[in-house]
């Protein structure tokens, strides 16, 4: 049992309350105890990266060991999906506290700040960790909560407005959620994933397998904000503060959604062929539907907000492919290709879009406005912004060398071997608009002189805020390196190991 995982929940959740209670009286508590706290996360995640490997490490709350075979405490269960995932949240939460140090300082309460940030990487920690249903809610909605305080910290009339949407919204969503998770336990009498899966296999009504993966769909969906569920998505993530946005589109929408619909789909519930194509129809929609939405969009940040949702549908597209394959007992190889496309395009998407919302924040921090019409020539004032801003449209667009560029390939390579020839086609043509919009994002925010801003006024963010956006420019180069086999064996393959074969997932857990 290791003994390890729990801290990842216990030591963020303890540096909350700290914040809270200590940061009043000591100056500058919040800032220097969140930056430990994450620096440490951030260290564990990696060396559990490393160390997990194939084998999965189980931590059993309480010390209950399964009765007759039956999991009846907590686990958490730390396998090479989840430490991929971890990994994401802890770096991208490391970096856009030490972005904040600079940042928020334009704020009042900078303690509930920080507590929150805490309390958020808390649950999401939590979410990654969790092998019972109902553990995901708990920590899904430490998440969500603290996430509805964050969006609404300016407190000013369109931060009010967005965080109630999303508060609405996200209420929503958590009573689907709980309304699934209510019915699975009425019928299977427990909320361990791996149990679940055991009791539903020995046999099931069709109908009430196919409301309860709906309501969950549906649910983790509006956390995910995928087509047609993304309707909060873009007020919230632009009304944020700049290092909550990228904590929203680069980890948050990942660590409650789309994450643990991945986890169910694939080592809960049996792989069927309608679920499959419903997930590919959803997936295809968001990808398409959300860079026609962003490709108007003169407000960086909604800009931003609405290409997290087509690129989310990327990852969908490619999970459901595998999916589908898998449904159909053929082409076991192309359908771990499309997983490992999808999965690389989730980290991959981590990195540039977090940051993106960090550079659409310091051009904010410095100019004031978030309107493309409203700047220009800021190449010359900017230049580490203008740099690591051009690293992450390439990326995003899919321009190599650049990480973006590997995980759309593998991609679309998967559709053509899959024979989904119009998805592959689909998939380059959004890839195309997403390097027209972020042409326009480019030119008119560094390089349009007609229109250029009082350089006087404009200058380069501080120290911290640089220092974030550089070392994300640099990760979005080293994650190419996951198309090398070597290191995609280390990485990619024990998460494609375990979500292709559940019944391994549910051994480690259940000894059966």
């Amino acid at each position: 049992m290791n003994q390890l995982i729990p801290l990842f929940v216990v030591v963020p959740l303890a540096g909350a309350f700290l914040i809270m209670i200590l940061g009043r009286f000591i100056k500058h508590f919040d800032k220097s105890i969140a930056s430990l706290i994450l620096l440490y996360l951030v260290t564990a995640s990696v060396y559990a990266l490393f160390t997990t490997g194939e084998s999965s490490s189980i931590y059993k709350v309480g010390g209950w060991e399964p009765v007759n075979k039956i999991p009846v405490g907590i686990h958490m269960v730390l396998d090479g999906y989840s430490v991929i995932v971890l990994c994401i949240v802890n770096l991208i939460g490391f970096l856009s506290v030490i972005y904040s140090i600079s940042y928020i300082s334009r704020y009042t309460s900078e303690n509930y700040f920080y507590s929150l940030f805490c309390l958020m990487i808390a649950g999401m920690n939590g979410v990654v960790l969790s092998g019972d249903l109902f553990n995901i809610y708990v920590f899904l909605e430490i998440s969500a909560i603290s996430s509805y305080a964050l969006v609404a910290f300016g407190v000013e009339k369109d931060e009010l407005e967005a965080t109630f949407k999303y508060q609405v919204l996200g209420g929503l969503a958590s009573f689907l959620i709980l309304f699934g998770i209510g019915f699975i336990y009425w019928k299977t009498k427990t909320l361990n994933i791996a149990d679940v899966r055991t009791v539903f296999s020995a046999g099931y009504d069709k109908n009430y397998y196919l409301l309860i993966q709906i309501l969950l769909l549906s649910g983790f969906g509006l956390k995910a904000a995928i087509i047609p569920f993304h309707a909060w998505l873009p007020d919230a993530h632009s009304s944020a503060p700049s290092p909550i946005s990228a904590m929203l589109s680069g980890v948050l929408i990942k660590a409650i959604g789309i994450y643990v619909i991945i986890r169910l789909f694939f080592n809960m519930f049996a792989v069927t062929e309608g679920m499959a194509v419903l997930i590919i129809t959803l997936g295809t929609l968001s990808m398409v539907t959300g860079v026609f939405l962003a490709i108007g969009q003169w407000d960086i940040k909604r800009l931003l907000a609405y290409h997290s949702i087509s690129q989310m549908g990327y990852v969908i597209l490619s999970v459901g492919i595998g999916m589908l394959l898998i449904s159909r007992g053929i082409r076991q190889e192309v359908a771990a290709l499309a997983i490992a496309g999808g999965i690389f395009h989730l980290i991959n998407h981590a990195a540039f879009k977090g940051l993106l919302f960090l550079n659409a924040g310091a051009i904010e921090y410095s100019t004031g406005t978030r309107n493309l019409n409203e700047m220009g020539g800021l190449a010359k004032t900017m230049p580490a912004t203008s740099a690591t801003s051009f690293v992450a449209s390439l990326s995003i667009s899919g321009i190599p060398p650049f990480n973006g560029f590997f995980s759309k390939l593998i991609i679309i390579i998967a559709a053509v071997m899959a024979r989904f020839y119009l998805l592959a086609v689909l998939a380059a043509i959004v890839s195309i608009i997403t390097l027209a919009s972020f042409l326009k994002f480019q030119r008119y925010a560094f390089y349009n002189k007609e229109t250029t801003t009082d350089e006087k006024k404009t200058r380069e963010v501080p120290f911290p805020m640089v220092f974030s956006m550089i070392i994300l420019g640099v990760i979005c180069l080293l994650l190419s390196l996951l198309v090398i086999p070597g290191v995609r064996d280390i990485i990619l393959t024990p998460a494609i190991d375990i979500l292709m074969a559940p019944s391994e997932y549910t051994s480690q857990i259940t000894g059966i």
